[in-house]
């Protein structure tokens, strides 16, 4: 049977006449990776606030934890670790002075809230840190901070919203490995990106548009169903020739890649190829290859907008 860490039904908030997030559906097993995908303002933070226990909803019904919201939030409180989009502990406090407060707060005392302090600063690698003002630190740095005092009390289940939006490449996927690690350890972890990349090593995850639910799933499952074929095309002139493919029944999309041009064809024709070479605009020296689905595809064809950065 499946451990399902958060059920939620017809989940939505308004605020006055706009509705931020509406007839939210979502089931996240534990100890797994489940991800929010969608440009700003497509409700991934309202969702979180309210999964949370920190919005009330204006419809719909959430369990978390086992817990009913938004009338057991304090007793969920303990059970959760929250990591906010912006940097939200004390910036004229050391490392060790920010995770001391947080222990605090969690109701960590003596030894141990010394020893898991001091294990923290060692999996975060913040031991040569910590005697640095917060305000003072990288971007990375600020972000392991982060990480370290949402996981500080051992919450079974962790929010994190959009929590690389301000970091490099590089610290992007050491901060990834440290959620496998905690999630292999057994947390559930639920994450909102904009970024494909990050999008594709989530379990499972719900791109979400303008406050809707376009599509649940695995990354895999998503990109086998998204009722596309995707072809790649090597032309002189890309932009002209996306100009007119866009005008042709069947092509979903088009989009420049430097010097070619990924189209996405309905997956009722049946040769893609061939239909592309028939075109006008397609050049007989083109080259045109058939090329594997990407998440990016995926979210064009659910939300119907190219970035959703």
């Amino acid at each position: 049977m499946t451990d399902w860490v958060i059920r939620a039904e017809g989940l939505g908030r308004k605020f006055g006449e706009v509705h931020a997030v509406q007839g939210l559906d979502l089931a996240v097993e534990r100890a797994s990776i489940y991800g929010f995908l969608g440009p700003n303002g497509s409700g991934k933070t309202t969702a979180i606030r309210m999964l949370t226990g920190l919005l009330r909803p204006s419809a719909g019904s959430v369990s978390v934890l086992g817990h009913s919201l938004p009338d057991e939030a304090e007793t969920l409180r303990l059970k959760i670790g929250y990591m906010t989009q912006r940097f939200s502990l004390y910036d004229d406090l050391t490392v060790l002075e920010n995770l001391a407060f947080v222990a605090s707060v969690y109701g960590l005392r003596g030894a141990d809230r010394r020893q898991r302090i001091a294990q923290l600063l060692e999996t975060y690698q913040l031991q040569s840190v910590a005697q640095q003002l917060a305000g003072g630190m990288s971007g990375g740095q600020r972000q392991r901070l982060s990480l370290a005092a949402a996981t500080l009390h051992r919450p079974e289940l962790l929010f994190l919203d959009e929590p690389t939006s301000a970091v490099d490449p590089e610290n992007r996927r050491e901060f990834w490995e440290q959620l496998f690690d905690l999630c292999d350890q057994g947390a559930t972890i639920l994450v909102s990106t904009h970024y494909m990349d990050e999008a594709e090593r989530c379990h499972r995850l719900a791109i979400l548009e303008s406050g809707h639910k376009c599509a649940d799933g695995t990354p895999d499952a998503l990109m086998r169903e998204m009722g596309v074929q995707v072809v790649e095309i090597a032309a002189a002139n890309p932009r002209r020739l996306k100009q007119a493919l866009l005008t042709v029944d069947g092509v979903v999309s088009a989009a420049q890649l430097g010097s070619r041009l990924r189209v996405l064809v309905d997956a009722h024709i049946d040769d893609p190829l061939g239909f592309l070479r028939q075109q006008p605009a397609v050049a007989a020296n083109d080259q045109l290859e058939r090329v594997r689905p990407s998440l990016e595809d995926v979210f064009v064809t659910s939300t119907g907008q190219g970035d959703p950065g």
